[in-house]
């Protein structure tokens, strides 16, 4: 199998059409592989990705819901947050961690990272292991309606075989670190 590493495309002209805190919207005239005209919008993200999977030492777990107004339904997710550019990753985990849930954690591993979509967006993101834990208080943004359920991680599990967690960040840090947990390979 071939590895072609060089990039086919050619962009032509390129706008921003939609910029805020958050995101930036580009209209781009491009050659596609083949050499022909076309068009690309491209959904640039300002934060990166951050997800958390905390687990005790009973072998729980916590997921937050929420609504999300995007999806316009309920979601069950690993605690998961913005990283602003300059902005260490684990930082912003440990943050969003405490945000949400109000667990601290003593004992980090990085167990990702990810492109959340590809094909329209630049967006990537890490997702962390999470041990040792203690209680805090936790202190969600205004923007951050959220319902914490802590449970076994055999269900969160279950949930993602199950549909009921749709989030891609959450589906693919819950099932390697279950693949990592039946090879022996995460303590």
């Amino acid at each position: 199998m071939e590895n072609n590493t060089r990039n086919p495309w050619k962009t032509l002209r390129q706008k921003t059409v939609y910029n805020n805190p958050w995101i930036k919207v580009e209209h781009r005239e491009v050659l596609n592989p083949a050499g022909n005209p076309g068009i690309y919008g491209v959904v640039h993200f300002k934060n990166i990705a951050v997800g958390i999977l905390p687990i005790d030492k009973a072998g729980n777990t916590w997921l937050v819901g929420q609504y999300r107004y995007t999806l316009e339904a309920y979601s069950w997710e690993i605690p998961e947050g913005g990283c602003p550019e300059g902005e260490v990753p684990l930082e912003a985990a440990k943050r969003e961690l405490q945000e949400e849930t109000g667990l601290l954690a003593q004992q980090w591993k990085p167990l990702l990272k990810l492109h959340t979509s590809n094909s329209v967006t630049d967006e990537y993101g890490f997702a962390y292991l999470a041990q040792d834990l203690s209680q805090g208080a936790a202190s969600p943004e205004e923007t951050e309606d959220i319902t914490i359920k802590k449970l076994p991680f055999t269900e969160a599990v279950e949930m993602v075989m199950q549909g009921e967690i749709t989030d891609a960040l959450s589906i693919a840090t819950i099932l390697k670190a279950k693949l990592l947990m039946d090879k022996d390979q995460l303590v």
